[in-house]
């Protein structure tokens, strides 16, 4: 994944984070904490992605100042 969201820490801190307050829940009774997270964490992973690849083409695609300043005055729409 390119770093272009921003995300990167965000995701990693969460991945992080999740599954170690999803075994407190249920003290010992690690598969079915995990189970649990599993729904929750493999959601996330795409929707970053996608946020950047969004920014990898807005930066590097056609025109990318244009695109940075609609970006910064909020004329900016991801082309499809």
């Amino acid at each position: 994944m390119s770093p272009f969201a921003g995300e990167g820490t965000n995701l990693a801190l969460a991945d992080a984070a999740d599954p170690g307050t999803a075994l407190l829940a249920p003290p010992g009774a690690p598969e079915p904490a995990l189970a649990a997270y599993e729904p929750v964490r493999f959601p996330r992973a795409p929707e970053t992605a996608a946020m950047s690849a969004a920014s990898l083409d807005m930066l590097f695609g056609e025109d990318p100042a244009r695109r940075l300043v609609d970006l910064f005055t909020g004329a900016y729409a991801p082309q499809a």
